[in-house]
């Protein structure tokens, strides 16, 4: 049964071959642009009905949100994009908060803009490889540490943290805080030992932008102030009290209501991640990411992703020798493929979808790097 859902899943990848940017924005699923059109379809006609029933996609995100998290609906906070949850945890937070000085900018930017404020205090950690390890995370905890902010998957590098071993390290006193934005929807991880999770779905999910969602434990509820808690995060009558208290659940993170066409394609998109199953998602992408590794060492380019499956998510960054990226990079384009190319590193993030159509593609053009 499973085998069968997969094989779906897989099938509604209908884009042309050579598209291997998934980590950097994920086109849209043909579900989630069908139930696009239905819904504005709803909202035009300006019936109650209708905008009561596309205003039901909300719930409907939380719910499959929590099923895919392994958490409760009501832990979960739809959000414009993984930023806007971050900022929303970090913000709110108190203390000092380890973060890797190389990790995405969506952590590294919120948290020295939220120590500016004097929210936290921010204690850098600079490992060599710039991968954040249980052994490199103690070297810097000390007992004004309030809590670990780290990228489930380094977008630069595509290694994979171990979310048991990090909680371990810091202990149960403290938070652990995750951007899952280049993990959800694709590896089979246990984020119920993380407090704060934050993504969206508009790179593996294929729901586009809008969809972000954060998610806060009852223990990092206790210790994260809604700061910027609006009127749609707060409980009780809006209309007759000037000052009502923020919400007791992770509705509190809530600026002003959702968007319920975003909450649509997010819901849709959830729909058939957990339909194929996220277990056999998760083999899928290291099938196509070992594939890619192999491309690149039979065709002698430095690959800086860790080999072991456990270790890596749907990233491989490429670290092209001597001439450097430009020529990687044009043979790439030359050759119709999509990719993310940055100062030293070409990043190609294949999904389950991807071909063998474009793993042929990816062979020619690299072969053609190495000619010149």
């Amino acid at each position: 049964m499973t085998r069968v859902t997969l094989d779906t899943f897989v099938a509604s990848f209908d884009g042309e071959p050579g598209y291997l940017d998934w980590a950097a924005f994920g086109p849209l699923s043909a579900t989630v642009r069908n139930e696009v059109h239905a819904d504005a379809e709803l909202l035009g006609a300006g019936r109650r009905a209708g905008i009561e029933m596309v205003a039901g996609h909300l719930d409907t995100a939380c719910d499959l949100l929590g099923e895919l998290l392994g958490v409760r609906a009501d832990e979960i906070s739809l959000q414009p994009s993984t930023s806007h949850g971050l900022m929303q945890a970090l913000f709110g937070l108190s203390g000092e908060v380890i973060v890797s000085r190389r990790d995405f900018p969506p952590l590294t930017v919120t948290a020295r803009r939220a120590e500016q404020l004097g929210r936290i205090e921010v204690s850098w950690l600079d490992a060599a490889d710039g991968r954040v390890t249980p052994g490199a995370v103690a070297e810097v905890l000390s007992p004004q540490t309030a809590a670990l902010a780290v990228s489930l998957v380094d977008p630069r590098t595509g290694y994979r943290v171990d979310l048991g071993a990090l909680r371990e390290a810091i202990g149960d006193d403290r938070l652990l805080m995750v951007d899952a934005t280049q993990a959800a929807g694709i590896l089979d991880v246990d984020f119920g030992v993380a407090d704060v999770v934050s993504a969206h779905g508009s790179t593996w999910l294929r729901a586009g932008r809008g969809t972000g969602f954060l998610r806060v434990s009852d223990r990092a509820r206790e210790r994260i102030e809604p700061v910027l808690s609006g009127f749609a995060g707060a409980d009780g009558d809006v209309w007759g009290d000037t000052d009502p208290a923020p919400a007791s659940s992770a509705k509190a993170y809530a600026v002003s209501p959702p968007d319920s066409l975003a909450a649509a394609r997010l819901a849709s998109s959830l729909r058939e991640v957990l339909d194929a199953g996220i277990a056999a998602i998760d083999a899928e992408i290291a099938a196509r990411t070992a594939d890619v590794i192999f491309l690149a060492d039979r065709y002698d380019i430095p690959v800086l992703t860790p080999r072991e499956p456990t270790q890596r998510g749907g990233i491989v960054a490429l670290a092209p020798p001597q001439a450097g990226v430009a020529p990687l990079a044009a043979s790439l384009a030359n050759h119709g493929l999509v990719f993310t190319a940055r100062r030293d590193t070409i990043r190609i993030a294949p999904h389950v979808g991807t071909g063998e159509d474009t793993l042929r593609l990816l062979g020619d053009a690299l072969a053609g790097a190495r000619a010149w």
